[in-house]
C-alpha cells in the first residue's frame, strides 16, 4: 500500500477533502447560479406581501446563532471536561460537515425548484400596464438589484431554518449526548470488555486521542436517574428552541411561508442528525458523552474501534454481570 493510500485510510483526510469540495460547490451556486424562475400572478395575493428591507435575523446574524455560538459552546464544554484532542476534533469537524452539507443542499434545492417567496411581487416591481390575469415572466420586472430579484424566487426550502437547525440542533444532540439524557439503566453492573477487569478506566491513547470506557458500577447507578432529570432535558431543549425562533422569525419577515420553514427545519435537523451519528454513539449508548475512536494508525483496527459499535447495536460478546441481591 502507498503511503498516500495508507494516509488516506488512517486519516481523516476524506472527511477533509469532502468537506472542501462541498465548500467550493455552495461558493459557486451562490455566486453563479441563479434560480429556475417560475411563472406567477403580479394579483396572486399569497405572492403580495411587503417586501422587509431589515430582517429580524440577518444572514450574518444567522450565522453568529447558528454556527459561532455552537462552537463556543461545545469547545468550551470539551475544555472544562478535559476532552481528549481527539475528542474536540470530531466534535467540531462534525458541526461543521453538517453546516455546510446543509448549505449546499439547501440552496441547491432553492435553485431547481424555483419557488417564489411571499414578498416576491413586491421584489420585482412589475412594469406599468403589465396584466394582472396572465402569468408572466421575470422579464415584467424593473427590479434592478441582482440579488433582491433572483432571491425572490429561491423561497423553498428556508436557508435560514435549515441552517440553524443544523447549527443548533447539533448542538442539542452533543449536549444531550455529554449528560447521558437518554442513558437507562438498572441495578446491575456491566463486566469491563475493554480488556482491564479491574472496572476502571482505561484509556487507550493513540494517534486520534483518548478512548475511555467509565467505571460501570458508576454508569449503572448515574443512568437510573438520569431519564427524569427535567433540567438536563431543558439544557438540551434549549438550542433547539434558539432555533425554532430563528424560523418563525423568516415567517414575520414574509420571507417564507411555513411550509418552507417546516421543511428547511426538517432538512437542516437531519442532517445535523446524520453528522453527529458518524463521530458519536447513539444518545441511549452507555457511551454516549464519548465519540468513535478515530481511524486505527497502524494499518489494524484500533483499540475498541469495532467493538464499541458492536456494543450499541446489540452485536458481539457482550456479557453482564448482576449484582448480589441484598436484603
Amino acid at each position: 500500500m502507498s503511503s498516500l493510500a495508507r494516509f488516506w485510510t488512517r486519516s481523516y483526510a476524506p472527511d477533509y477533502v469532502g468537506f472542501a469540495l462541498l465548500a467550493v460547490a455552495y461558493l459557486i451556486i451562490v455566486l453563479l447560479v441563479d434560480p429556475f424562475h417560475r411563472l406567477f400572478f403580479i394579483n396572486d395575493l399569497a405572492i403580495s406581501f411587503p417586501y422587509a428591507e431589515v430582517e429580524q435575523v440577518s444572514v450574518t446574524f444567522n450565522v453568529i446563532y447558528a454556527a459561532a455560538v455552537p462552537l463556543v459552546i461545545v469547545i468550551l464544554t470539551n475544555t472544562l471536561t478535559r476532552a481528549s484532542r481527539h475528542k474536540h476534533h470530531v466534535t467540531i469537524l462534525g458541526l461543521a460537515i453538517a453546516l455546510v452539507l446543509t448549505s449546499f443542499l439547501t440552496d441547491t434545492i432553492k435553485n431547481a425548484v424555483g419557488r417564489t417567496r411571499p414578498d416576491l411581487v413586491a421584489r420585482c416591481k412589475p412594469a406599468p400596464g403589465t396584466p394582472a390575469n396572465t402569468l408572466v415572466s421575470i422579464d415584467v420586472c424593473t427590479e434592478t438589484r441582482h440579488h433582491v430579484l433572483h432571491d425572490g424566487w429561491r423561497s423553498f426550502p428556508s436557508g435560514h431554518s435549515s441552517f440553524s437547525f443544523a447549527g443548533l440542533g447539533y448542538l442539542s444532540l452533543f449536549l444531550a449526548g455529554q449528560v447521558r439524557l437518554f442513558v437507562i439503566g438498572g441495578g446491575g453492573r456491566r463486566r469491563d470488555t475493554s480488556g482491564n477487569g479491574n472496572g476502571n478506566s482505561n484509556a487507550n491513547e493513540g494517534a486520534h486521542g483518548r478512548v475511555g470506557v467509565r467505571e460501570d458500577e458508576d454508569d449503572s447507578r448515574d443512568a437510573v436517574f438520569m431519564r427524569g432529570d427535567l433540567a438536563r432535558a431543558l439544557l438540551c431543549l434549549a438550542p433547539l428552541l434558539g432555533a425554532a425562533m430563528i424560523a418563525i422569525s423568516r415567517c414575520q419577515d414574509y420571507r417564507h411561508d411555513v411550509y418552507d420553514v417546516c421543511t428547511g427545519a426538517l432538512l437542516g435537523w437531519v442532517i445535523a442528525y446524520w453528522s453527529y451519528r458518524r463521530y458519536w454513539p447513539k444518545l441511549s449508548s452507555w457511551r454516549s458523552d464519548e465519540p468513535y475512536p478515530g481511524p486505527p494508525g497502524n494499518g489494524d483496527l484500533g483499540p475498541l474501534y469495532g467493538q464499541l459499535r458492536d456494543e450499541e447495536e446489540g452485536r458481539g460478546n457482550v456479557s453482564v454481570e448482576l449484582d448480589p441481591l441484598t436484603a
